[in-house]
């Protein structure tokens, strides 16, 4: 046969300048430098795919990459053993790439300051060899494809980086990845493509931009406490913001401090599947809502895509199974463990690994039911439990032979039975996010007492109220603390990164 193939010639690559590396001893010029870097690099990619337009399919691939920051330390030396990061464990080189250095710019300030106050160091910025994909270099929401895409004879992805997922996991943060022989070490626990996808996904299923979230989080899996919420937030921002400077809706909808309305005041076409609201404070220290709805599916997605926001703490707010017959409908119930029966991290933190209670977190919320409820001391008894949480996948566990589950849940001292605590829980422990859950017990399946529709009514209208004030008072706690002592030294593991 004398057919034969042939391939198209490879084409040569387009890309910025050559960046020269950079020393500095001051954390804000070396954020500068990053923000200078990335916004140098992003424009070329998003100028480059405007172009074709103009100039149709080109002969040449088009490249930038990430910016980078790194350290060397050559020193065992001892810090201040009381902190929980902004340290390295042994000498050597450490280095991370960086994404959206405006939005974090507070974080990278703080991180990279405390890297040269402990250690002695410079930091340098330089660019990486990580390309930045196309998509993440539009930011968030954007449909790069939709203006130009069409008059081009190639797949854009010959054109353009695209997403890689070998650069997209969690080994950093799950304690796996193993540097090769020469190769420096991780400074932070995720990559920039990393957060990259993670700020993408945060956008599609909350409605709302990465820049709005807020330190402290509160997750639900009842609307009834979304309502609440926003009616408090509201209350808020009318009478001038009491410290808040702001409210953000789904779809980005702000209402401002001293407003009784969003400006401008329209309503969503749809809510997105879980809805975040934030209500906001300077340095992110406000407080953001999302309703993750039912299940530890969501539960985990949510909290992995957070994570990389790297907020102070997350409390779990929700609704459980009492499985005590001393136990009352509208009692509360503080997680002090959990039994995990979710499975959705079985392959990322294996069972065997123990979630402990936080001290921090615990003493914020006990601290916060007694101030709501005005009870104290042993009569706080009478409405609240400390125990063991069990969060299972199979909702209706009921209908099927039950005693095996029962036995387990009763060997394990449980004393609720919810399907997202001990997931949120888990992703701070792996995400090292200070976490902890205070539920309230809406029936009791082993006892026969379930909620009648009357009944119910009256349970969501009074409870729901209480329990989110807990909740925010909680967080109003956490966040008057200084972040050295909330974040917990209990999270880290033998060899951790650097950055919080």
């Amino acid at each position: 046969m004398s057919k034969r193939i042939f391939s198209p010639k490879p084409l040569s690559y387009a890309t910025p300048a050559p960046y020269e590396a950079k020393s500095f001893d001051d954390p804000v010029a070396a954020v500068d430098a990053l923000e200078a870097l990335y916004d140098r690099n992003t424009s070329f990619l998003t100028d480059a795919f405007a172009s074709l337009a103009n100039i149709g399919t080109p002969h040449t691939r088009f490249r930038a990459c990430y910016p980078q920051v790194s350290i060397e330390t050559t020193s065992f030396g001892h810090v201040d053993s009381r902190l929980s990061y902004g340290y390295v464990a042994s000498p050597g080189v450490y280095t991370t790439t960086i994404t959206r250095p405006k939005l974090f710019r507070h974080y990278l300030i703080e991180q990279l300051g405390l890297l040269m106050r402990n250690h002695g160091v410079r930091v340098i910025v330089s660019e990486s060899t990580t390309p930045i994909p196309l998509h993440f270099a539009f930011g968030e929401g954007a449909h790069v494809e939709a203006d130009v895409a069409g008059g081009i004879e190639l797949p854009l992805r010959d054109l353009f980086d695209a997403p890689d997922l070998s650069n997209t996991d969690d080994e950093i943060a799950n304690g796996a990845y193993e540097p090769g022989p020469g190769e420096p070490s991780p400074l932070a626990p995720f990559t920039a493509q990393r957060i990259d996808y993670s700020l993408a996904r945060l956008s599609h299923y909350t409605a709302t931009s990465a820049t709005h979230f807020q330190n402290f989080v509160l997750f639900t899996n009842y609307q009834f406490y979304i309502d609440e919420f926003c009616e408090w937030a509201r209350q808020q921002m009318a009478e001038g913001g009491n410290g808040y400077t702001a409210f953000v809706e789904p779809g980005n909808i702000v209402t401002y401090a001293g407003a009784d309305r969003p400006d401008p005041d329209i309503t969503p076409g749809r809510l997105p599947q879980m809805p975040a609201y934030h209500i906001k404070k300077k340095g992110h220290g406000g407080i953001t809502m999302v309703n993750i709805g039912v299940g530890p599916s969501n539960a985990k997605t949510i909290t992995d895509h957070i994570a990389v926001l790297r907020p102070h703490a997350w409390l779990m707010l929700g609704h459980c199974a009492g499985l005590r017959n001393s136990q009352t409908l509208g009692d509360y119930v503080l997680a002090h463990a959990y039994v995990r029966e979710d499975h959705v991290l079985d392959d990322d933190l294996p069972v065997w690994v123990p979630i402990p209670a936080l001290a921090e977190i615990q003493v914020a919320l006990e601290g916060a039911v007694e101030e709501v409820t005005g009870l104290e001391g042993y009569d706080l008894k009478r409405i609240m439990r400390t125990g063991t949480v069990a969060t299972i996948d199979n909702r209706n566990w009921e209908l099927r032979d039950q005693r095996g589950p029962v036995k387990r849940l009763s060997q394990s001292r449980a004393i609720a039975l919810d399907m997202e605590s001990a997931t949120i829980a888990a992703n701070g422990f792996r995400f090292r996010v200070p976490y902890g859950t205070l539920l309230c017990v809406s029936d009791k399946p082993l006892h026969g007492e379930l909620k009648l529709p009357g009944m119910a009514t009256a349970f969501y209208r009074t409870q729901v109220n209480q329990h989110l004030r807990i909740g925010i008072r909680a967080l109003e706690k956490l966040a008057g603390m200084p972040t050295e002592k909330l974040h917990s030294r209990k999270l880290r593991s033998f060899f951790e990164t650097a950055f919080q």
